[in-house]
């Protein structure tokens, strides 16, 4: 009890400072103990160190402008993704810990053959955050890779990147081979594979019962790496595959993110990309 005490007799400025030195969470907990420790864990001063130290350049990159009147009211604002850089780019940070978040449009990637309309269609549909995603309608060749610098993300943190998908009904061939899977920054490099499964069950065991020999053939090209992945389902209807980890340093380099499947020569179709997001995993 005198240890409370002793809290609650310091000068709210102080009390602000202690809390500035938590995360978002407690000083939202703490508030909850007295007027006191509500207002200081109201104040700007706290928010402000809870914000990353480029907010105010990604706020001048926001598509649409937010209205906010206090550094908490922005903090949660952007704790929902928000487009940035003419609508190419979401920016997201993590509620409990201030930290991150970015997804690349399927414009911002490279994706090959998909200036090509025979091959890919962008087209706009209701459930994308973005303005457009790519669309698979034929290939042979699935090639997808996508960059970001470790400088735009919050330092000292284990990122995973996940490319953000919809698999079709009607989709073919995704899942005859694995796709390789990789994310590399410097010499580090993580490998795996991942199955584009459509979750037709009766559809792919049709599918191995006919093109059994060359399905095994196939698969004996593809290594598996770390280990293989299958898409999971997100809270925002869309499905993810992980790509793989990396650690962001407090040194600036560039991150390399790919899913390929450029071995089999088999036709697929019926994928559509929204794009890869960048997140802090949870430790």
């Amino acid at each position: 009890m005198g240890e409370g005490m002793g809290m609650e007799m310091l000068p709210e400025d102080s009390v602000s400072t202690i809390l500035s030195y938590t995360s978002p969470s407690d000083a939202c907990r703490s508030s909850m103990v007295s007027s006191t420790f509500r207002s200081a864990a109201e104040s700007d001063g706290v928010w402000e160190r809870f914000l990353p130290d480029d907010y105010e350049d990604v706020v001048s990159r926001l598509v649409t402008p937010l209205t906010f009147t206090k550094k908490k009211e922005l903090f949660l604002l952007l704790c929902n993704p928000v487009l940035i850089d003419a609508g190419m780019k979401s920016f997201k940070l993590e509620k409990p810990s201030g930290k991150k978040s970015y997804m690349l449009s399927a414009r911002e990637l490279s994706i090959t053959w998909s200036d090509e309309p025979l091959y890919w269609s962008w087209r706009s549909i209701p459930e994308s955050r973005f303005s457009e995603v790519a669309e698979l309608r034929i290939t042979n060749w699935l090639e997808i890779h996508g960059r970001i610098k470790t400088q735009t993300l919050s330092p000292n943190t284990t990122y995973g990147a996940y490319l953000v998908l919809k698999i079709y009904d009607r989709a073919y061939g995704l899942d005859s081979i694995p796709s390789e899977i990789s994310v590399s920054v410097g010499d580090k490099i993580c490998n795996g594979t991942a199955y584009l499964r459509h979750g037709d069950r009766k559809k792919q065991q049709m599918e191995s019962l006919f093109y059994m020999n060359r399905i095994e053939m196939l698969r004996e090209r593809v290594g598996e790496g770390d280990g293989r992945e299958v898409p999971r389902e997100r809270d925002d209807g869309w499905m993810e595959i992980e790509l793989g980890e990396f650690f962001s340093g407090e040194d600036s380099e560039e991150v390399k993110m790919s899913l390929m499947e450029v071995k089999g020569y088999q036709l697929k179709g019926g994928l559509v990309i929204e794009g890869i997001e960048v997140r802090p995993k949870d430790q």
